[in-house]
């Protein structure tokens, strides 16, 4: 489980460093709006993706079924972009994928194993 709760912890990182370099460049080509949108987007992304690691770290010990709790972050994101007009829904589900390409890095690049002699 430790080394489950270091990929949890280097996939949140990952997503928050994309998240920041993704609201600055949207920020500085596109307007704040958008790098608002983008923002909440991205948050709204780690927060499903926490919730998703919490519900399989419940897989083995207590249940056989991944929560639906989820599911509910992206429709109140697409329900809030769609119902606030300060919101822009492209930024918005932009930033919310940005998990994806987090968790592509984490497959792609090992991680550092420190290996014991011996």
């Amino acid at each position: 489980m430790d080394d489950y709760a270091r990929l949890q912890s280097r996939l949140l990182m990952a997503t928050l460093i994309l998240a920041a370099v993704a609201v600055l460049l949207t920020a500085l080509l596109l307007g704040i709006s958008p790098a608002i949108s983008l923002m909440i987007g991205a948050f709204s992304g780690m927060l499903y993706l926490k919730l998703l690691a919490r519900s399989v770290a419940r897989i083995g010990s207590n249940s056989r079924n991944v929560g639906k709790a989820q599911l509910l972050v992206p429709v109140v994101l697409v329900l809030a972009a769609a119902r606030l007009p300060a919101l822009d829904i492209v930024p918005v589900l932009i930033g919310f994928l940005l998990y994806k390409p987090a968790i592509l890095i984490q497959a792609l690049i090992p991680a550092r194993v420190s290996s014991i002699p011996g």
